[in-house]
């Protein structure tokens, strides 16, 4: 999670990592709030998505049916925050 390999590899790929060091470190990076709150409703997302059966389980074998489990799931589940939002 904190590996010094996973924030080269995004440094690498032209971006920076917002990952909260541990607490153990000698040397905390600063980690802007407001971009690891974006961080995190991805994550929060994609966590979401992995509640439906299908998409955990890949379930659907060939990548078309796969990538339309993942739609149908995510219009799923922006609907119910459509909804739950008005």
């Amino acid at each position: 999670y904190d590996a010094r390999a996973i924030l080269e590899l995004i440094a690498a790929h032209g971006g920076r990592g917002h990952i909260p060091t541990q607490r153990d470190r000698n040397v905390q990076r600063s980690v802007d709030p407001a971009i690891y709150r974006q961080r995190n409703l991805v994550e929060r997302f994609f966590n979401k998505l992995k509640h439906f059966r299908k998409i955990a389980t890949r379930y659907e074998k060939s990548a078309r049916n796969y990538l339309a489990a993942v739609l149908m799931a995510c219009s799923r589940l922006w609907a119910r925050h459509y909804e739950s939002a008005s």
